[in-house]
């Protein structure tokens, strides 16, 4: 059975991107990037091995928008499980960008479709260091492909710039972007 067939019938037996995903002063240390690097982000705590994505998310007030979205698409179970997954989460300030009503549209319990489907437009279905990330195409959970590209070199994520990277979760890794991917037509 495909992956994402079965991390689609993970998410139907459990119900849910506000942007979920910050980082925590006391247990991340972030690098500035200078003209030429992407910020560079390491959690740095005795728990990290035991930690899930969903317990990252929810213990930083950055990804409260995040963590809320996952809960209204029933995605809470999936992102706390022993999967492999890395997530490109957006910050609330990125789902502050949406056009106005557009999260507040998508967080209706009759939109649960469209939701499940942009978040899981943001994971893909195996941990990727940023050292491992190459541009080029990536397929993510929902089935569609991710455009990878580094410009001015910067890491982005189709139109997301990468704010900070390698937040390591027990299932998994996280890698923060500046706004919502929307979905690419194919």
């Amino acid at each position: 059975m495909h992956f994402s067939s079965l991390f689609k019938g993970a998410l139907v037996s459990t119900l849910v991107l506000s942007p979920m995903l910050g980082l925590m002063p006391a247990q991340a240390e972030m690098n500035k990037p200078n003209k030429s690097s992407t910020e560079t982000t390491k959690i740095k705590t005795s728990q990290q091995a035991q930690t899930s994505i969903l317990d990252i998310a929810k213990s930083n007030e950055n990804f409260s928008t995040l963590v809320a979205a996952f809960q209204a698409a029933g995605l809470e179970e999936v992102l706390a499980s022993n999967g492999q997954f890395t997530v490109f989460a957006p910050t609330n300030e990125a789902f502050a960008k949406l056009p106005q009503g557009q999260l507040e549209e998508l967080l209706k319990p009759e939109n649960k479709a469209q939701l499940v489907s942009l978040l899981t437009y943001h994971a893909v279905p195996s941990a990727i260091a940023s050292t491992a990330i190459q541009p080029g195409t990536i397929t993510t959970v929902e089935g569609r492909s991710l455009q990878l590209s580094i410009a001015d070199s910067k890491l982005k994520v189709n139109d997301a710039t990468v704010l900070a990277t390698d937040i390591q979760a027990s299932n998994g890794v996280i890698h923060v972007v500046d706004s919502v991917i929307i979905p690419m037509a194919q």
